[in-house]
């Protein structure tokens, strides 16, 4: 699966200004990368620590039209979205990687379909094995060429996943650090998260506690 860089501007947002990135792959689907005080600059001023070049922050996010766009409370998508773009900028070195794999990868309207049987009363895995879809076909080998377009071979990964670990790591990017990333729980999608804790190995707290009850 090849990648090319195809241009870049600066974004200046709510949260900051990004750099913003674009890449398409032989499919003609682009991905997005937004980056803050990337390339690296050796001893770039960071907060946490001023004497050594930084580690970057960053959060490998698979675009969810419903949660990012649409404010969706059915998942924590959105949340985590925003809560990474003003992380990165607090921080001050780091990459939000914006891959096109919409629904774990099976596409907007299979997502949509699988919605309806959730509102059935099954969870999502179930949702997505009955529309005969895998539970998760997200593919993370973009990663690395867009990584390594602004210099990143080592990262702190924010991230509930564990396998995004793995993904990277046996991309050849070294992960030093797993820094979670519990946000946006409500009424609607603790059962969600509850989920993806109890059957896809994700890392979140047995006690998820409702932020917010709409």
């Amino acid at each position: 699966m090849s990648y090319q860089f195809i241009t870049r501007a600066d974004l200046p947002t709510q949260y900051g200004d990004f750099d913003i990135h674009v890449f398409e792959n032989e499919q003609g689907q682009e991905h997005v990368m937004l980056t803050v005080g990337l390339p690296l600059v050796e001893h770039q001023d960071i907060k946490n620590n001023p004497e050594l070049p930084p580690i970057p922050l960053v959060r490998i996010h698979s675009e969810c039209l419903t949660g990012d766009a649409f404010a969706s409370l059915k998942c924590d998508c959105g949340p985590q979205l925003q809560t990474t773009m003003q992380r990165i900028q607090e921080y001050g070195c780091g990459a939000l990687l914006y891959l096109r794999q919409e629904g774990r990868g099976i596409g907007l309207t299979n997502k949509i379909r699988a919605y309806a049987l959730q509102d059935q009363g099954h969870d999502t895995l179930e949702a997505n094995l009955l529309l005969g879809l895998p539970a998760d076909a997200r593919v993370y080998d973009m990663c690395r060429p867009m990584l390594a377009h602004v210099g990143v071979n080592k990262v702190r990964l924010l991230t509930n996943n564990p396998a995004k670990v793995d993904y990277l790591t046996n991309l050849g990017i070294e992960v030093v650090d797993r820094v979670p990333l519990v946000v946006g729980v409500n009424a609607l999608n603790s059962a969600y998260l509850s989920t993806k804790r109890d059957k896809m190995g994700h890392i979140i707290d047995s006690d998820l506690t409702v932020d917010f009850k709409p």
